[in-house]
Order: C-alpha cells, then sequence, then structure tokens
C-alpha cells in the first residue's frame, strides 16, 4: 500500500489518477526546489506529471529542468506517496501517484521555462518546514537519514 499525504479523498468527487516523478536535489547543507507563484505561492521538491509515452526517468530531467533551469544525475528512487488534491491549471481533481528520486544537481543551463517558477535554493533545516506538502517534507527527511 502507498502511504497518502495531504488531504482525505472527498466523498462524491471523481479523482483521475497522475502519476508524477519529483526529485530531492540536495547538494552539502542546501536544496535546489521550485517555487511555484500560483494557484498559490509555495516552495516545491522539482518535478511533475508523466506524459502518455514518456519514460518516468526522462520526464523526472525534463521537469527538473522546466522548473529550475539545471540537468541532474539520478542516484536513487526513494519511493511514492499518493496525495488528492485539485489541480486549477487542469481543472481536474487528481490522485497523484508521486515518485520520489534522490538526485544530484549537475549543471544549471537557464533560467526555469516553466512560467510561474523559479529555482531556489534552500538551506535543509528550513526546506524540511517549508516544502509546501507534506509528502515531499517526509521524502526529503527520509533521503536525510
Amino acid at each position: 500500500m502507498i502511504r497518502r499525504f495531504g488531504e482525505a479523498v472527498r466523498p462524491g468527487i471523481a479523482y483521475r489518477r497522475r502519476p508524477g516523478v519529483y526529485a530531492v536535489l540536495l547538494d552539502g547543507d542546501h536544496i535546489l526546489t521550485t517555487f511555484q507563484e500560483a494557484p498559490k505561492p509555495e516552495f516545491q521538491l522539482p518535478g511533475g506529471g508523466i506524459d502518455p509515452g514518456e519514460q518516468p526517468l526522462a520526464a523526472l530531467h525534463r521537469e527538473v529542468r522546466e522548473e529550475t533551469g539545471w540537468t541532474i544525475q539520478v542516484q536513487r528512487r526513494l519511493g511514492a506517496f499518493r496525495r488528492f488534491c485539485y489541480m486549477p491549471d487542469y481543472d481536474l481533481w487528481a490522485e497523484k501517484l508521486c515518485t520520489l528520486y534522490l538526485a544530484r544537481p549537475t549543471r544549471p543551463i537557464g533560467p526555469p521555462s516553466e512560467p510561474g517558477h523559479s529555482a531556489v535554493w534552500l538551506p535543509i533545516e528550513t526546506a524540511l518546514t517549508s516544502l509546501g506538502n507534506a509528502g515531499d517534507r517526509a521524502f526529503l527527511a527520509q533521503a536525510l537519514r
């Protein structure tokens, strides 16, 4: 069974499963995050949805590049969790199946290409309380063990 984080499933809502991949990007005592301005301002682990026909690791590289402007080297899979939420950009109630990887940021190649995102290096201690969802915070803590 995959652990759930966040709000409870709402009765009467048809959720669509949306698989995604996310990266814990550690460098020393800092982590590379993405700051998303809307729909609510928050720090997040870089990543996102896997497009139809796309391989998960290819999606991870693409999403991190789009949201931070960095290339990465994937080290290992950390695990997965589920969250149920409304995604206003897609007008969709989603069951997000989030798979997380530990990776190393290797090279900045430019600014983020995803509108409304910016790359932000946070001290790890700050990220443990500032990441926008409980699943991200839990997997960062797991990666540090």
